[in-house]
Protein backbone atom coordinates (compact mmCIF):
# COMPACT_ATOMS: atom_id res chain seq x y z
CA UNK A 1 0.00 0.00 0.00
CA UNK A 2 1.50 3.30 -1.13
CA UNK A 3 0.46 6.80 -0.08
CA UNK A 4 -2.37 5.25 1.91
CA UNK A 5 -3.99 3.99 -1.31
CA UNK A 6 -4.93 0.31 -1.72
CA UNK A 7 -4.25 -0.94 -5.25
CA UNK A 8 -6.79 -3.61 -6.24
CA UNK A 9 -6.50 -5.46 -9.55
CA UNK A 10 -9.47 -7.13 -11.18
CA UNK A 11 -8.36 -10.21 -13.13
CA UNK A 12 -10.95 -11.33 -15.70
CA UNK A 13 -10.54 -15.10 -16.29
CA UNK A 14 -11.72 -15.02 -19.90
CA UNK A 15 -10.33 -14.11 -23.30
CA UNK A 16 -13.26 -12.07 -24.64
CA UNK A 17 -11.63 -8.68 -24.99
CA UNK A 18 -13.72 -5.73 -23.88
CA UNK A 19 -16.13 -7.79 -21.79
CA UNK A 20 -14.85 -5.92 -18.74
CA UNK A 21 -14.07 -2.29 -19.47
CA UNK A 22 -11.50 -0.46 -17.37
CA UNK A 23 -13.59 2.72 -17.45
CA UNK A 24 -16.45 0.87 -15.73
CA UNK A 25 -14.07 -0.21 -12.97
CA UNK A 26 -12.59 3.27 -12.66
CA UNK A 27 -16.13 4.59 -12.20
CA UNK A 28 -16.44 2.69 -8.90
CA UNK A 29 -13.11 3.89 -7.49
CA UNK A 30 -13.28 6.07 -4.42
CA UNK A 31 -10.64 7.88 -2.32
CA UNK A 32 -8.09 5.45 -0.94
CA UNK A 33 -8.65 2.76 -3.61
CA UNK A 34 -7.01 2.45 -7.03
CA UNK A 35 -8.35 -0.16 -9.46
CA UNK A 36 -6.55 -1.77 -12.40
CA UNK A 37 -7.56 -4.57 -14.73
CA UNK A 38 -6.03 -7.57 -16.51
CA UNK A 39 -7.36 -10.29 -18.81
CA UNK A 40 -5.92 -13.77 -19.30
CA UNK A 41 -4.07 -14.73 -22.48
CA UNK A 42 -5.29 -18.34 -22.71
CA UNK A 43 -8.62 -19.74 -21.61
CA UNK A 44 -12.37 -19.66 -22.33
CA UNK A 45 -14.48 -16.93 -23.89
CA UNK A 46 -16.78 -17.02 -20.86
CA UNK A 47 -17.37 -19.32 -17.91
CA UNK A 48 -20.63 -21.23 -17.77
CA UNK A 49 -19.38 -24.71 -16.87
CA UNK A 50 -16.89 -26.49 -14.63
CA UNK A 51 -14.80 -27.29 -17.72
CA UNK A 52 -14.51 -23.63 -18.69
CA UNK A 53 -13.71 -22.70 -15.10
CA UNK A 54 -10.89 -25.27 -15.07
CA UNK A 55 -9.51 -24.01 -18.39
CA UNK A 56 -9.37 -20.45 -17.02
CA UNK A 57 -7.21 -21.28 -13.99
CA UNK A 58 -3.65 -21.42 -15.44
CA UNK A 59 -4.02 -18.05 -17.17
CA UNK A 60 -5.63 -16.56 -14.08
CA UNK A 61 -2.73 -17.69 -11.90
CA UNK A 62 -0.25 -16.09 -14.33
CA UNK A 63 -2.01 -12.73 -14.06
CA UNK A 64 -2.26 -12.95 -10.27
CA UNK A 65 1.46 -13.64 -9.93
CA UNK A 66 2.18 -10.75 -12.31
CA UNK A 67 0.03 -8.45 -10.18
CA UNK A 68 1.94 -9.44 -7.05
CA UNK A 69 5.26 -8.74 -8.77
CA UNK A 70 3.98 -5.30 -9.76
CA UNK A 71 3.21 -4.41 -6.16
CA UNK A 72 -0.58 -4.75 -6.28
CA UNK A 73 -2.13 -5.04 -2.82
CA UNK A 74 -5.05 -7.37 -3.62
CA UNK A 75 -6.58 -9.22 -6.55
CA UNK A 76 -10.25 -9.94 -7.21
CA UNK A 77 -10.99 -12.83 -9.59
CA UNK A 78 -13.67 -11.46 -11.92
CA UNK A 79 -16.02 -14.46 -11.99
CA UNK A 80 -18.64 -15.79 -9.59
CA UNK A 81 -17.17 -19.28 -9.93
CA UNK A 82 -14.10 -17.98 -8.05
CA UNK A 83 -11.92 -20.05 -10.45
CA UNK A 84 -8.45 -20.73 -9.11
CA UNK A 85 -9.10 -18.97 -5.80
CA UNK A 86 -7.61 -21.61 -3.50
CA UNK A 87 -4.67 -22.27 -5.85
CA UNK A 88 -3.93 -18.55 -6.11
CA UNK A 89 -3.91 -18.22 -2.34
CA UNK A 90 -1.31 -20.97 -2.15
CA UNK A 91 0.91 -19.27 -4.72
CA UNK A 92 0.55 -15.68 -3.54
CA UNK A 93 1.23 -13.86 -0.31
CA UNK A 94 -0.89 -10.97 -1.59
CA UNK A 95 -4.58 -11.05 -0.69
CA UNK A 96 -6.66 -12.87 -3.32
CA UNK A 97 -10.44 -12.66 -3.04
CA UNK A 98 -13.31 -14.32 -4.86
CA UNK A 99 -16.50 -12.32 -5.42
CA UNK A 100 -18.72 -15.33 -4.75
CA UNK A 101 -17.16 -16.28 -1.42
CA UNK A 102 -17.03 -12.61 -0.37
CA UNK A 103 -20.56 -11.85 -1.53
CA UNK A 104 -22.03 -14.85 0.28
CA UNK A 105 -20.39 -13.92 3.58
CA UNK A 106 -21.56 -10.32 3.26
CA UNK A 107 -25.10 -11.44 2.36
CA UNK A 108 -25.21 -13.73 5.40
CA UNK A 109 -24.45 -10.71 7.60
CA UNK A 110 -27.11 -8.51 6.01
CA UNK A 111 -30.01 -10.98 5.95
CA UNK A 112 -31.05 -14.22 7.63
CA UNK A 113 -31.03 -16.04 4.27
CA UNK A 114 -29.87 -15.05 0.80
CA UNK A 115 -30.46 -16.12 -2.78
CA UNK A 116 -28.16 -16.02 -5.79
CA UNK A 117 -29.59 -14.79 -9.10
CA UNK A 118 -27.36 -16.23 -11.81
CA UNK A 119 -27.31 -16.52 -15.59
CA UNK A 120 -27.79 -20.20 -16.49
CA UNK A 121 -29.58 -23.03 -14.69
CA UNK A 122 -26.57 -25.33 -15.14
CA UNK A 123 -24.60 -23.18 -12.67
CA UNK A 124 -26.92 -23.86 -9.72
CA UNK A 125 -24.85 -26.80 -8.33
CA UNK A 126 -21.70 -24.69 -8.40
CA UNK A 127 -23.24 -22.04 -6.14
CA UNK A 128 -24.65 -24.65 -3.79
CA UNK A 129 -21.18 -26.21 -3.57
CA UNK A 130 -19.57 -22.83 -2.84
CA UNK A 131 -22.10 -22.15 -0.08
CA UNK A 132 -21.25 -25.51 1.46
CA UNK A 133 -17.51 -24.81 1.24
CA UNK A 134 -18.10 -21.46 2.98
CA UNK A 135 -20.17 -23.11 5.71
CA UNK A 136 -23.25 -21.17 4.55
CA UNK A 137 -25.56 -23.87 3.22
CA UNK A 138 -28.11 -23.13 5.94
CA UNK A 139 -28.10 -19.48 4.85
CA UNK A 140 -28.65 -20.18 1.14
CA UNK A 141 -32.35 -19.86 0.41
CA UNK A 142 -32.05 -20.66 -3.31
CA UNK A 143 -30.18 -20.20 -6.54
CA UNK A 144 -32.27 -18.88 -9.43
CA UNK A 145 -31.35 -18.25 -13.05
CA UNK A 146 -32.48 -15.77 -15.69
CA UNK A 147 -31.40 -18.19 -18.45
CA UNK A 148 -29.44 -15.58 -20.41
CA UNK A 149 -25.86 -16.53 -21.42
CA UNK A 150 -23.06 -14.35 -20.05
CA UNK A 151 -22.11 -12.86 -23.42
CA UNK A 152 -25.75 -11.97 -24.17
CA UNK A 153 -26.56 -10.08 -20.97
CA UNK A 154 -26.16 -6.68 -22.68
CA UNK A 155 -27.92 -7.60 -25.92
CA UNK A 156 -31.30 -6.57 -24.48
CA UNK A 157 -30.75 -4.78 -21.19
CA UNK A 158 -34.47 -4.19 -20.66
CA UNK A 159 -35.18 -7.93 -20.95
CA UNK A 160 -32.29 -8.75 -18.62
CA UNK A 161 -33.53 -6.24 -16.03
CA UNK A 162 -37.07 -7.65 -16.24
CA UNK A 163 -35.86 -11.21 -15.69
CA UNK A 164 -33.71 -10.12 -12.73
CA UNK A 165 -36.70 -8.51 -11.02
CA UNK A 166 -38.89 -11.55 -11.73
CA UNK A 167 -36.41 -14.01 -10.25
CA UNK A 168 -35.51 -11.68 -7.38
CA UNK A 169 -39.16 -11.36 -6.40
CA UNK A 170 -39.65 -15.13 -6.55
CA UNK A 171 -36.52 -15.68 -4.45
CA UNK A 172 -37.95 -13.46 -1.72
CA UNK A 173 -41.60 -14.48 -1.88
CA UNK A 174 -41.24 -18.18 -2.63
CA UNK A 175 -37.83 -19.11 -1.23
CA UNK A 176 -37.56 -16.89 1.84
CA UNK A 177 -34.52 -14.85 0.76
CA UNK A 178 -33.88 -11.61 2.63
CA UNK A 179 -30.80 -10.56 0.63
CA UNK A 180 -29.82 -11.15 -3.00
CA UNK A 181 -26.50 -11.66 -4.77
CA UNK A 182 -25.82 -11.44 -8.48
CA UNK A 183 -24.52 -14.80 -9.66
CA UNK A 184 -22.48 -13.32 -12.51
CA UNK A 185 -19.98 -10.47 -12.42
CA UNK A 186 -21.17 -9.55 -15.91
CA UNK A 187 -24.18 -8.01 -14.14
CA UNK A 188 -21.99 -5.38 -12.48
CA UNK A 189 -23.84 -2.08 -12.30
CA UNK A 190 -27.33 -3.62 -12.34
CA UNK A 191 -27.84 -3.73 -8.56
CA UNK A 192 -29.53 -0.33 -8.29
CA UNK A 193 -32.00 -1.22 -11.04
CA UNK A 194 -32.90 -4.54 -9.41
CA UNK A 195 -33.34 -2.91 -6.02
CA UNK A 196 -35.58 -0.21 -7.49
CA UNK A 197 -37.64 -2.86 -9.28
CA UNK A 198 -38.09 -4.83 -6.07
CA UNK A 199 -38.93 -1.72 -4.04
CA UNK A 200 -41.66 -0.96 -6.58
CA UNK A 201 -43.18 -4.30 -5.61
CA UNK A 202 -42.86 -3.62 -1.90
CA UNK A 203 -39.71 -5.71 -1.38
CA UNK A 204 -36.95 -4.02 0.61
CA UNK A 205 -33.97 -6.38 0.39
CA UNK A 206 -30.28 -5.55 -0.14
CA UNK A 207 -28.86 -6.45 -3.55
CA UNK A 208 -25.15 -7.30 -3.54
CA UNK A 209 -23.11 -6.41 -6.61
CA UNK A 210 -20.16 -8.82 -6.11
CA UNK A 211 -17.29 -6.89 -7.72
CA UNK A 212 -17.76 -3.52 -5.94
CA UNK A 213 -18.45 -5.41 -2.70
CA UNK A 214 -15.32 -7.56 -3.03
CA UNK A 215 -13.20 -4.49 -3.80
CA UNK A 216 -14.32 -2.73 -0.62
CA UNK A 217 -13.93 -5.84 1.54
CA UNK A 218 -10.48 -6.59 0.10
CA UNK A 219 -9.35 -3.01 0.70
CA UNK A 220 -10.53 -3.21 4.30
CA UNK A 221 -8.63 -6.45 4.86
CA UNK A 222 -5.46 -4.95 3.38
CA UNK A 223 -5.79 -1.87 5.58
CA UNK A 224 -6.15 -4.15 8.60
CA UNK A 225 -2.80 -5.73 7.70
CA UNK A 226 -4.33 -9.13 7.00
CA UNK A 227 -4.15 -11.72 4.25
CA UNK A 228 -5.04 -15.39 3.76
CA UNK A 229 -3.69 -17.86 6.33
CA UNK A 230 -0.60 -19.87 5.44
CA UNK A 231 -2.01 -22.58 7.73
CA UNK A 232 -4.94 -22.95 5.36
CA UNK A 233 -3.11 -22.12 2.13
CA UNK A 234 0.51 -23.36 2.42
CA UNK A 235 2.79 -22.85 -0.58
CA UNK A 236 2.66 -25.83 -2.96
CA UNK A 237 5.57 -28.29 -2.85
CA UNK A 238 8.30 -27.83 -5.44
CA UNK A 239 8.14 -30.57 -8.04
CA UNK A 240 8.13 -31.16 -11.77
CA UNK A 241 5.49 -29.27 -13.77
CA UNK A 242 5.36 -30.10 -17.47
CA UNK A 243 3.85 -27.66 -19.92
CA UNK A 244 2.22 -24.45 -18.72
CA UNK A 245 5.27 -22.45 -19.77
CA UNK A 246 3.78 -19.07 -18.93
CA UNK A 247 2.75 -20.25 -15.48
CA UNK A 248 6.12 -21.86 -14.74
CA UNK A 249 7.86 -18.63 -15.78
CA UNK A 250 5.56 -16.57 -13.56
CA UNK A 251 6.35 -18.83 -10.61
CA UNK A 252 10.12 -18.31 -10.89
CA UNK A 253 11.75 -15.88 -8.45
CA UNK A 254 12.06 -12.46 -10.09
CA UNK A 255 15.87 -12.57 -9.91
CA UNK A 256 15.88 -15.80 -11.92
CA UNK A 257 13.96 -14.29 -14.83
Amino acid sequence: MRDNVVHVRIVSPLVTRGFRKLEDLKAIEYPGISISHAEIATGPGSIESEFEAAMSVPGTLVEILRAEREGVDAVIIDCMGDPGLRAARELSGMLVAGPCQTGMHVASMLGHKFSVITVMRRLIPSFENTAALCGLSSKLASVRSVDIPVLELEVDLAATAKRLVEEGRRAVEEDGAEALIFGCTGLMGCAAGLREGLLAEGIDAPVIDPIPTAISVAAGIVRAGLTQSRMTYPAPPEKQLLGYDALRAAMLPQAAQ
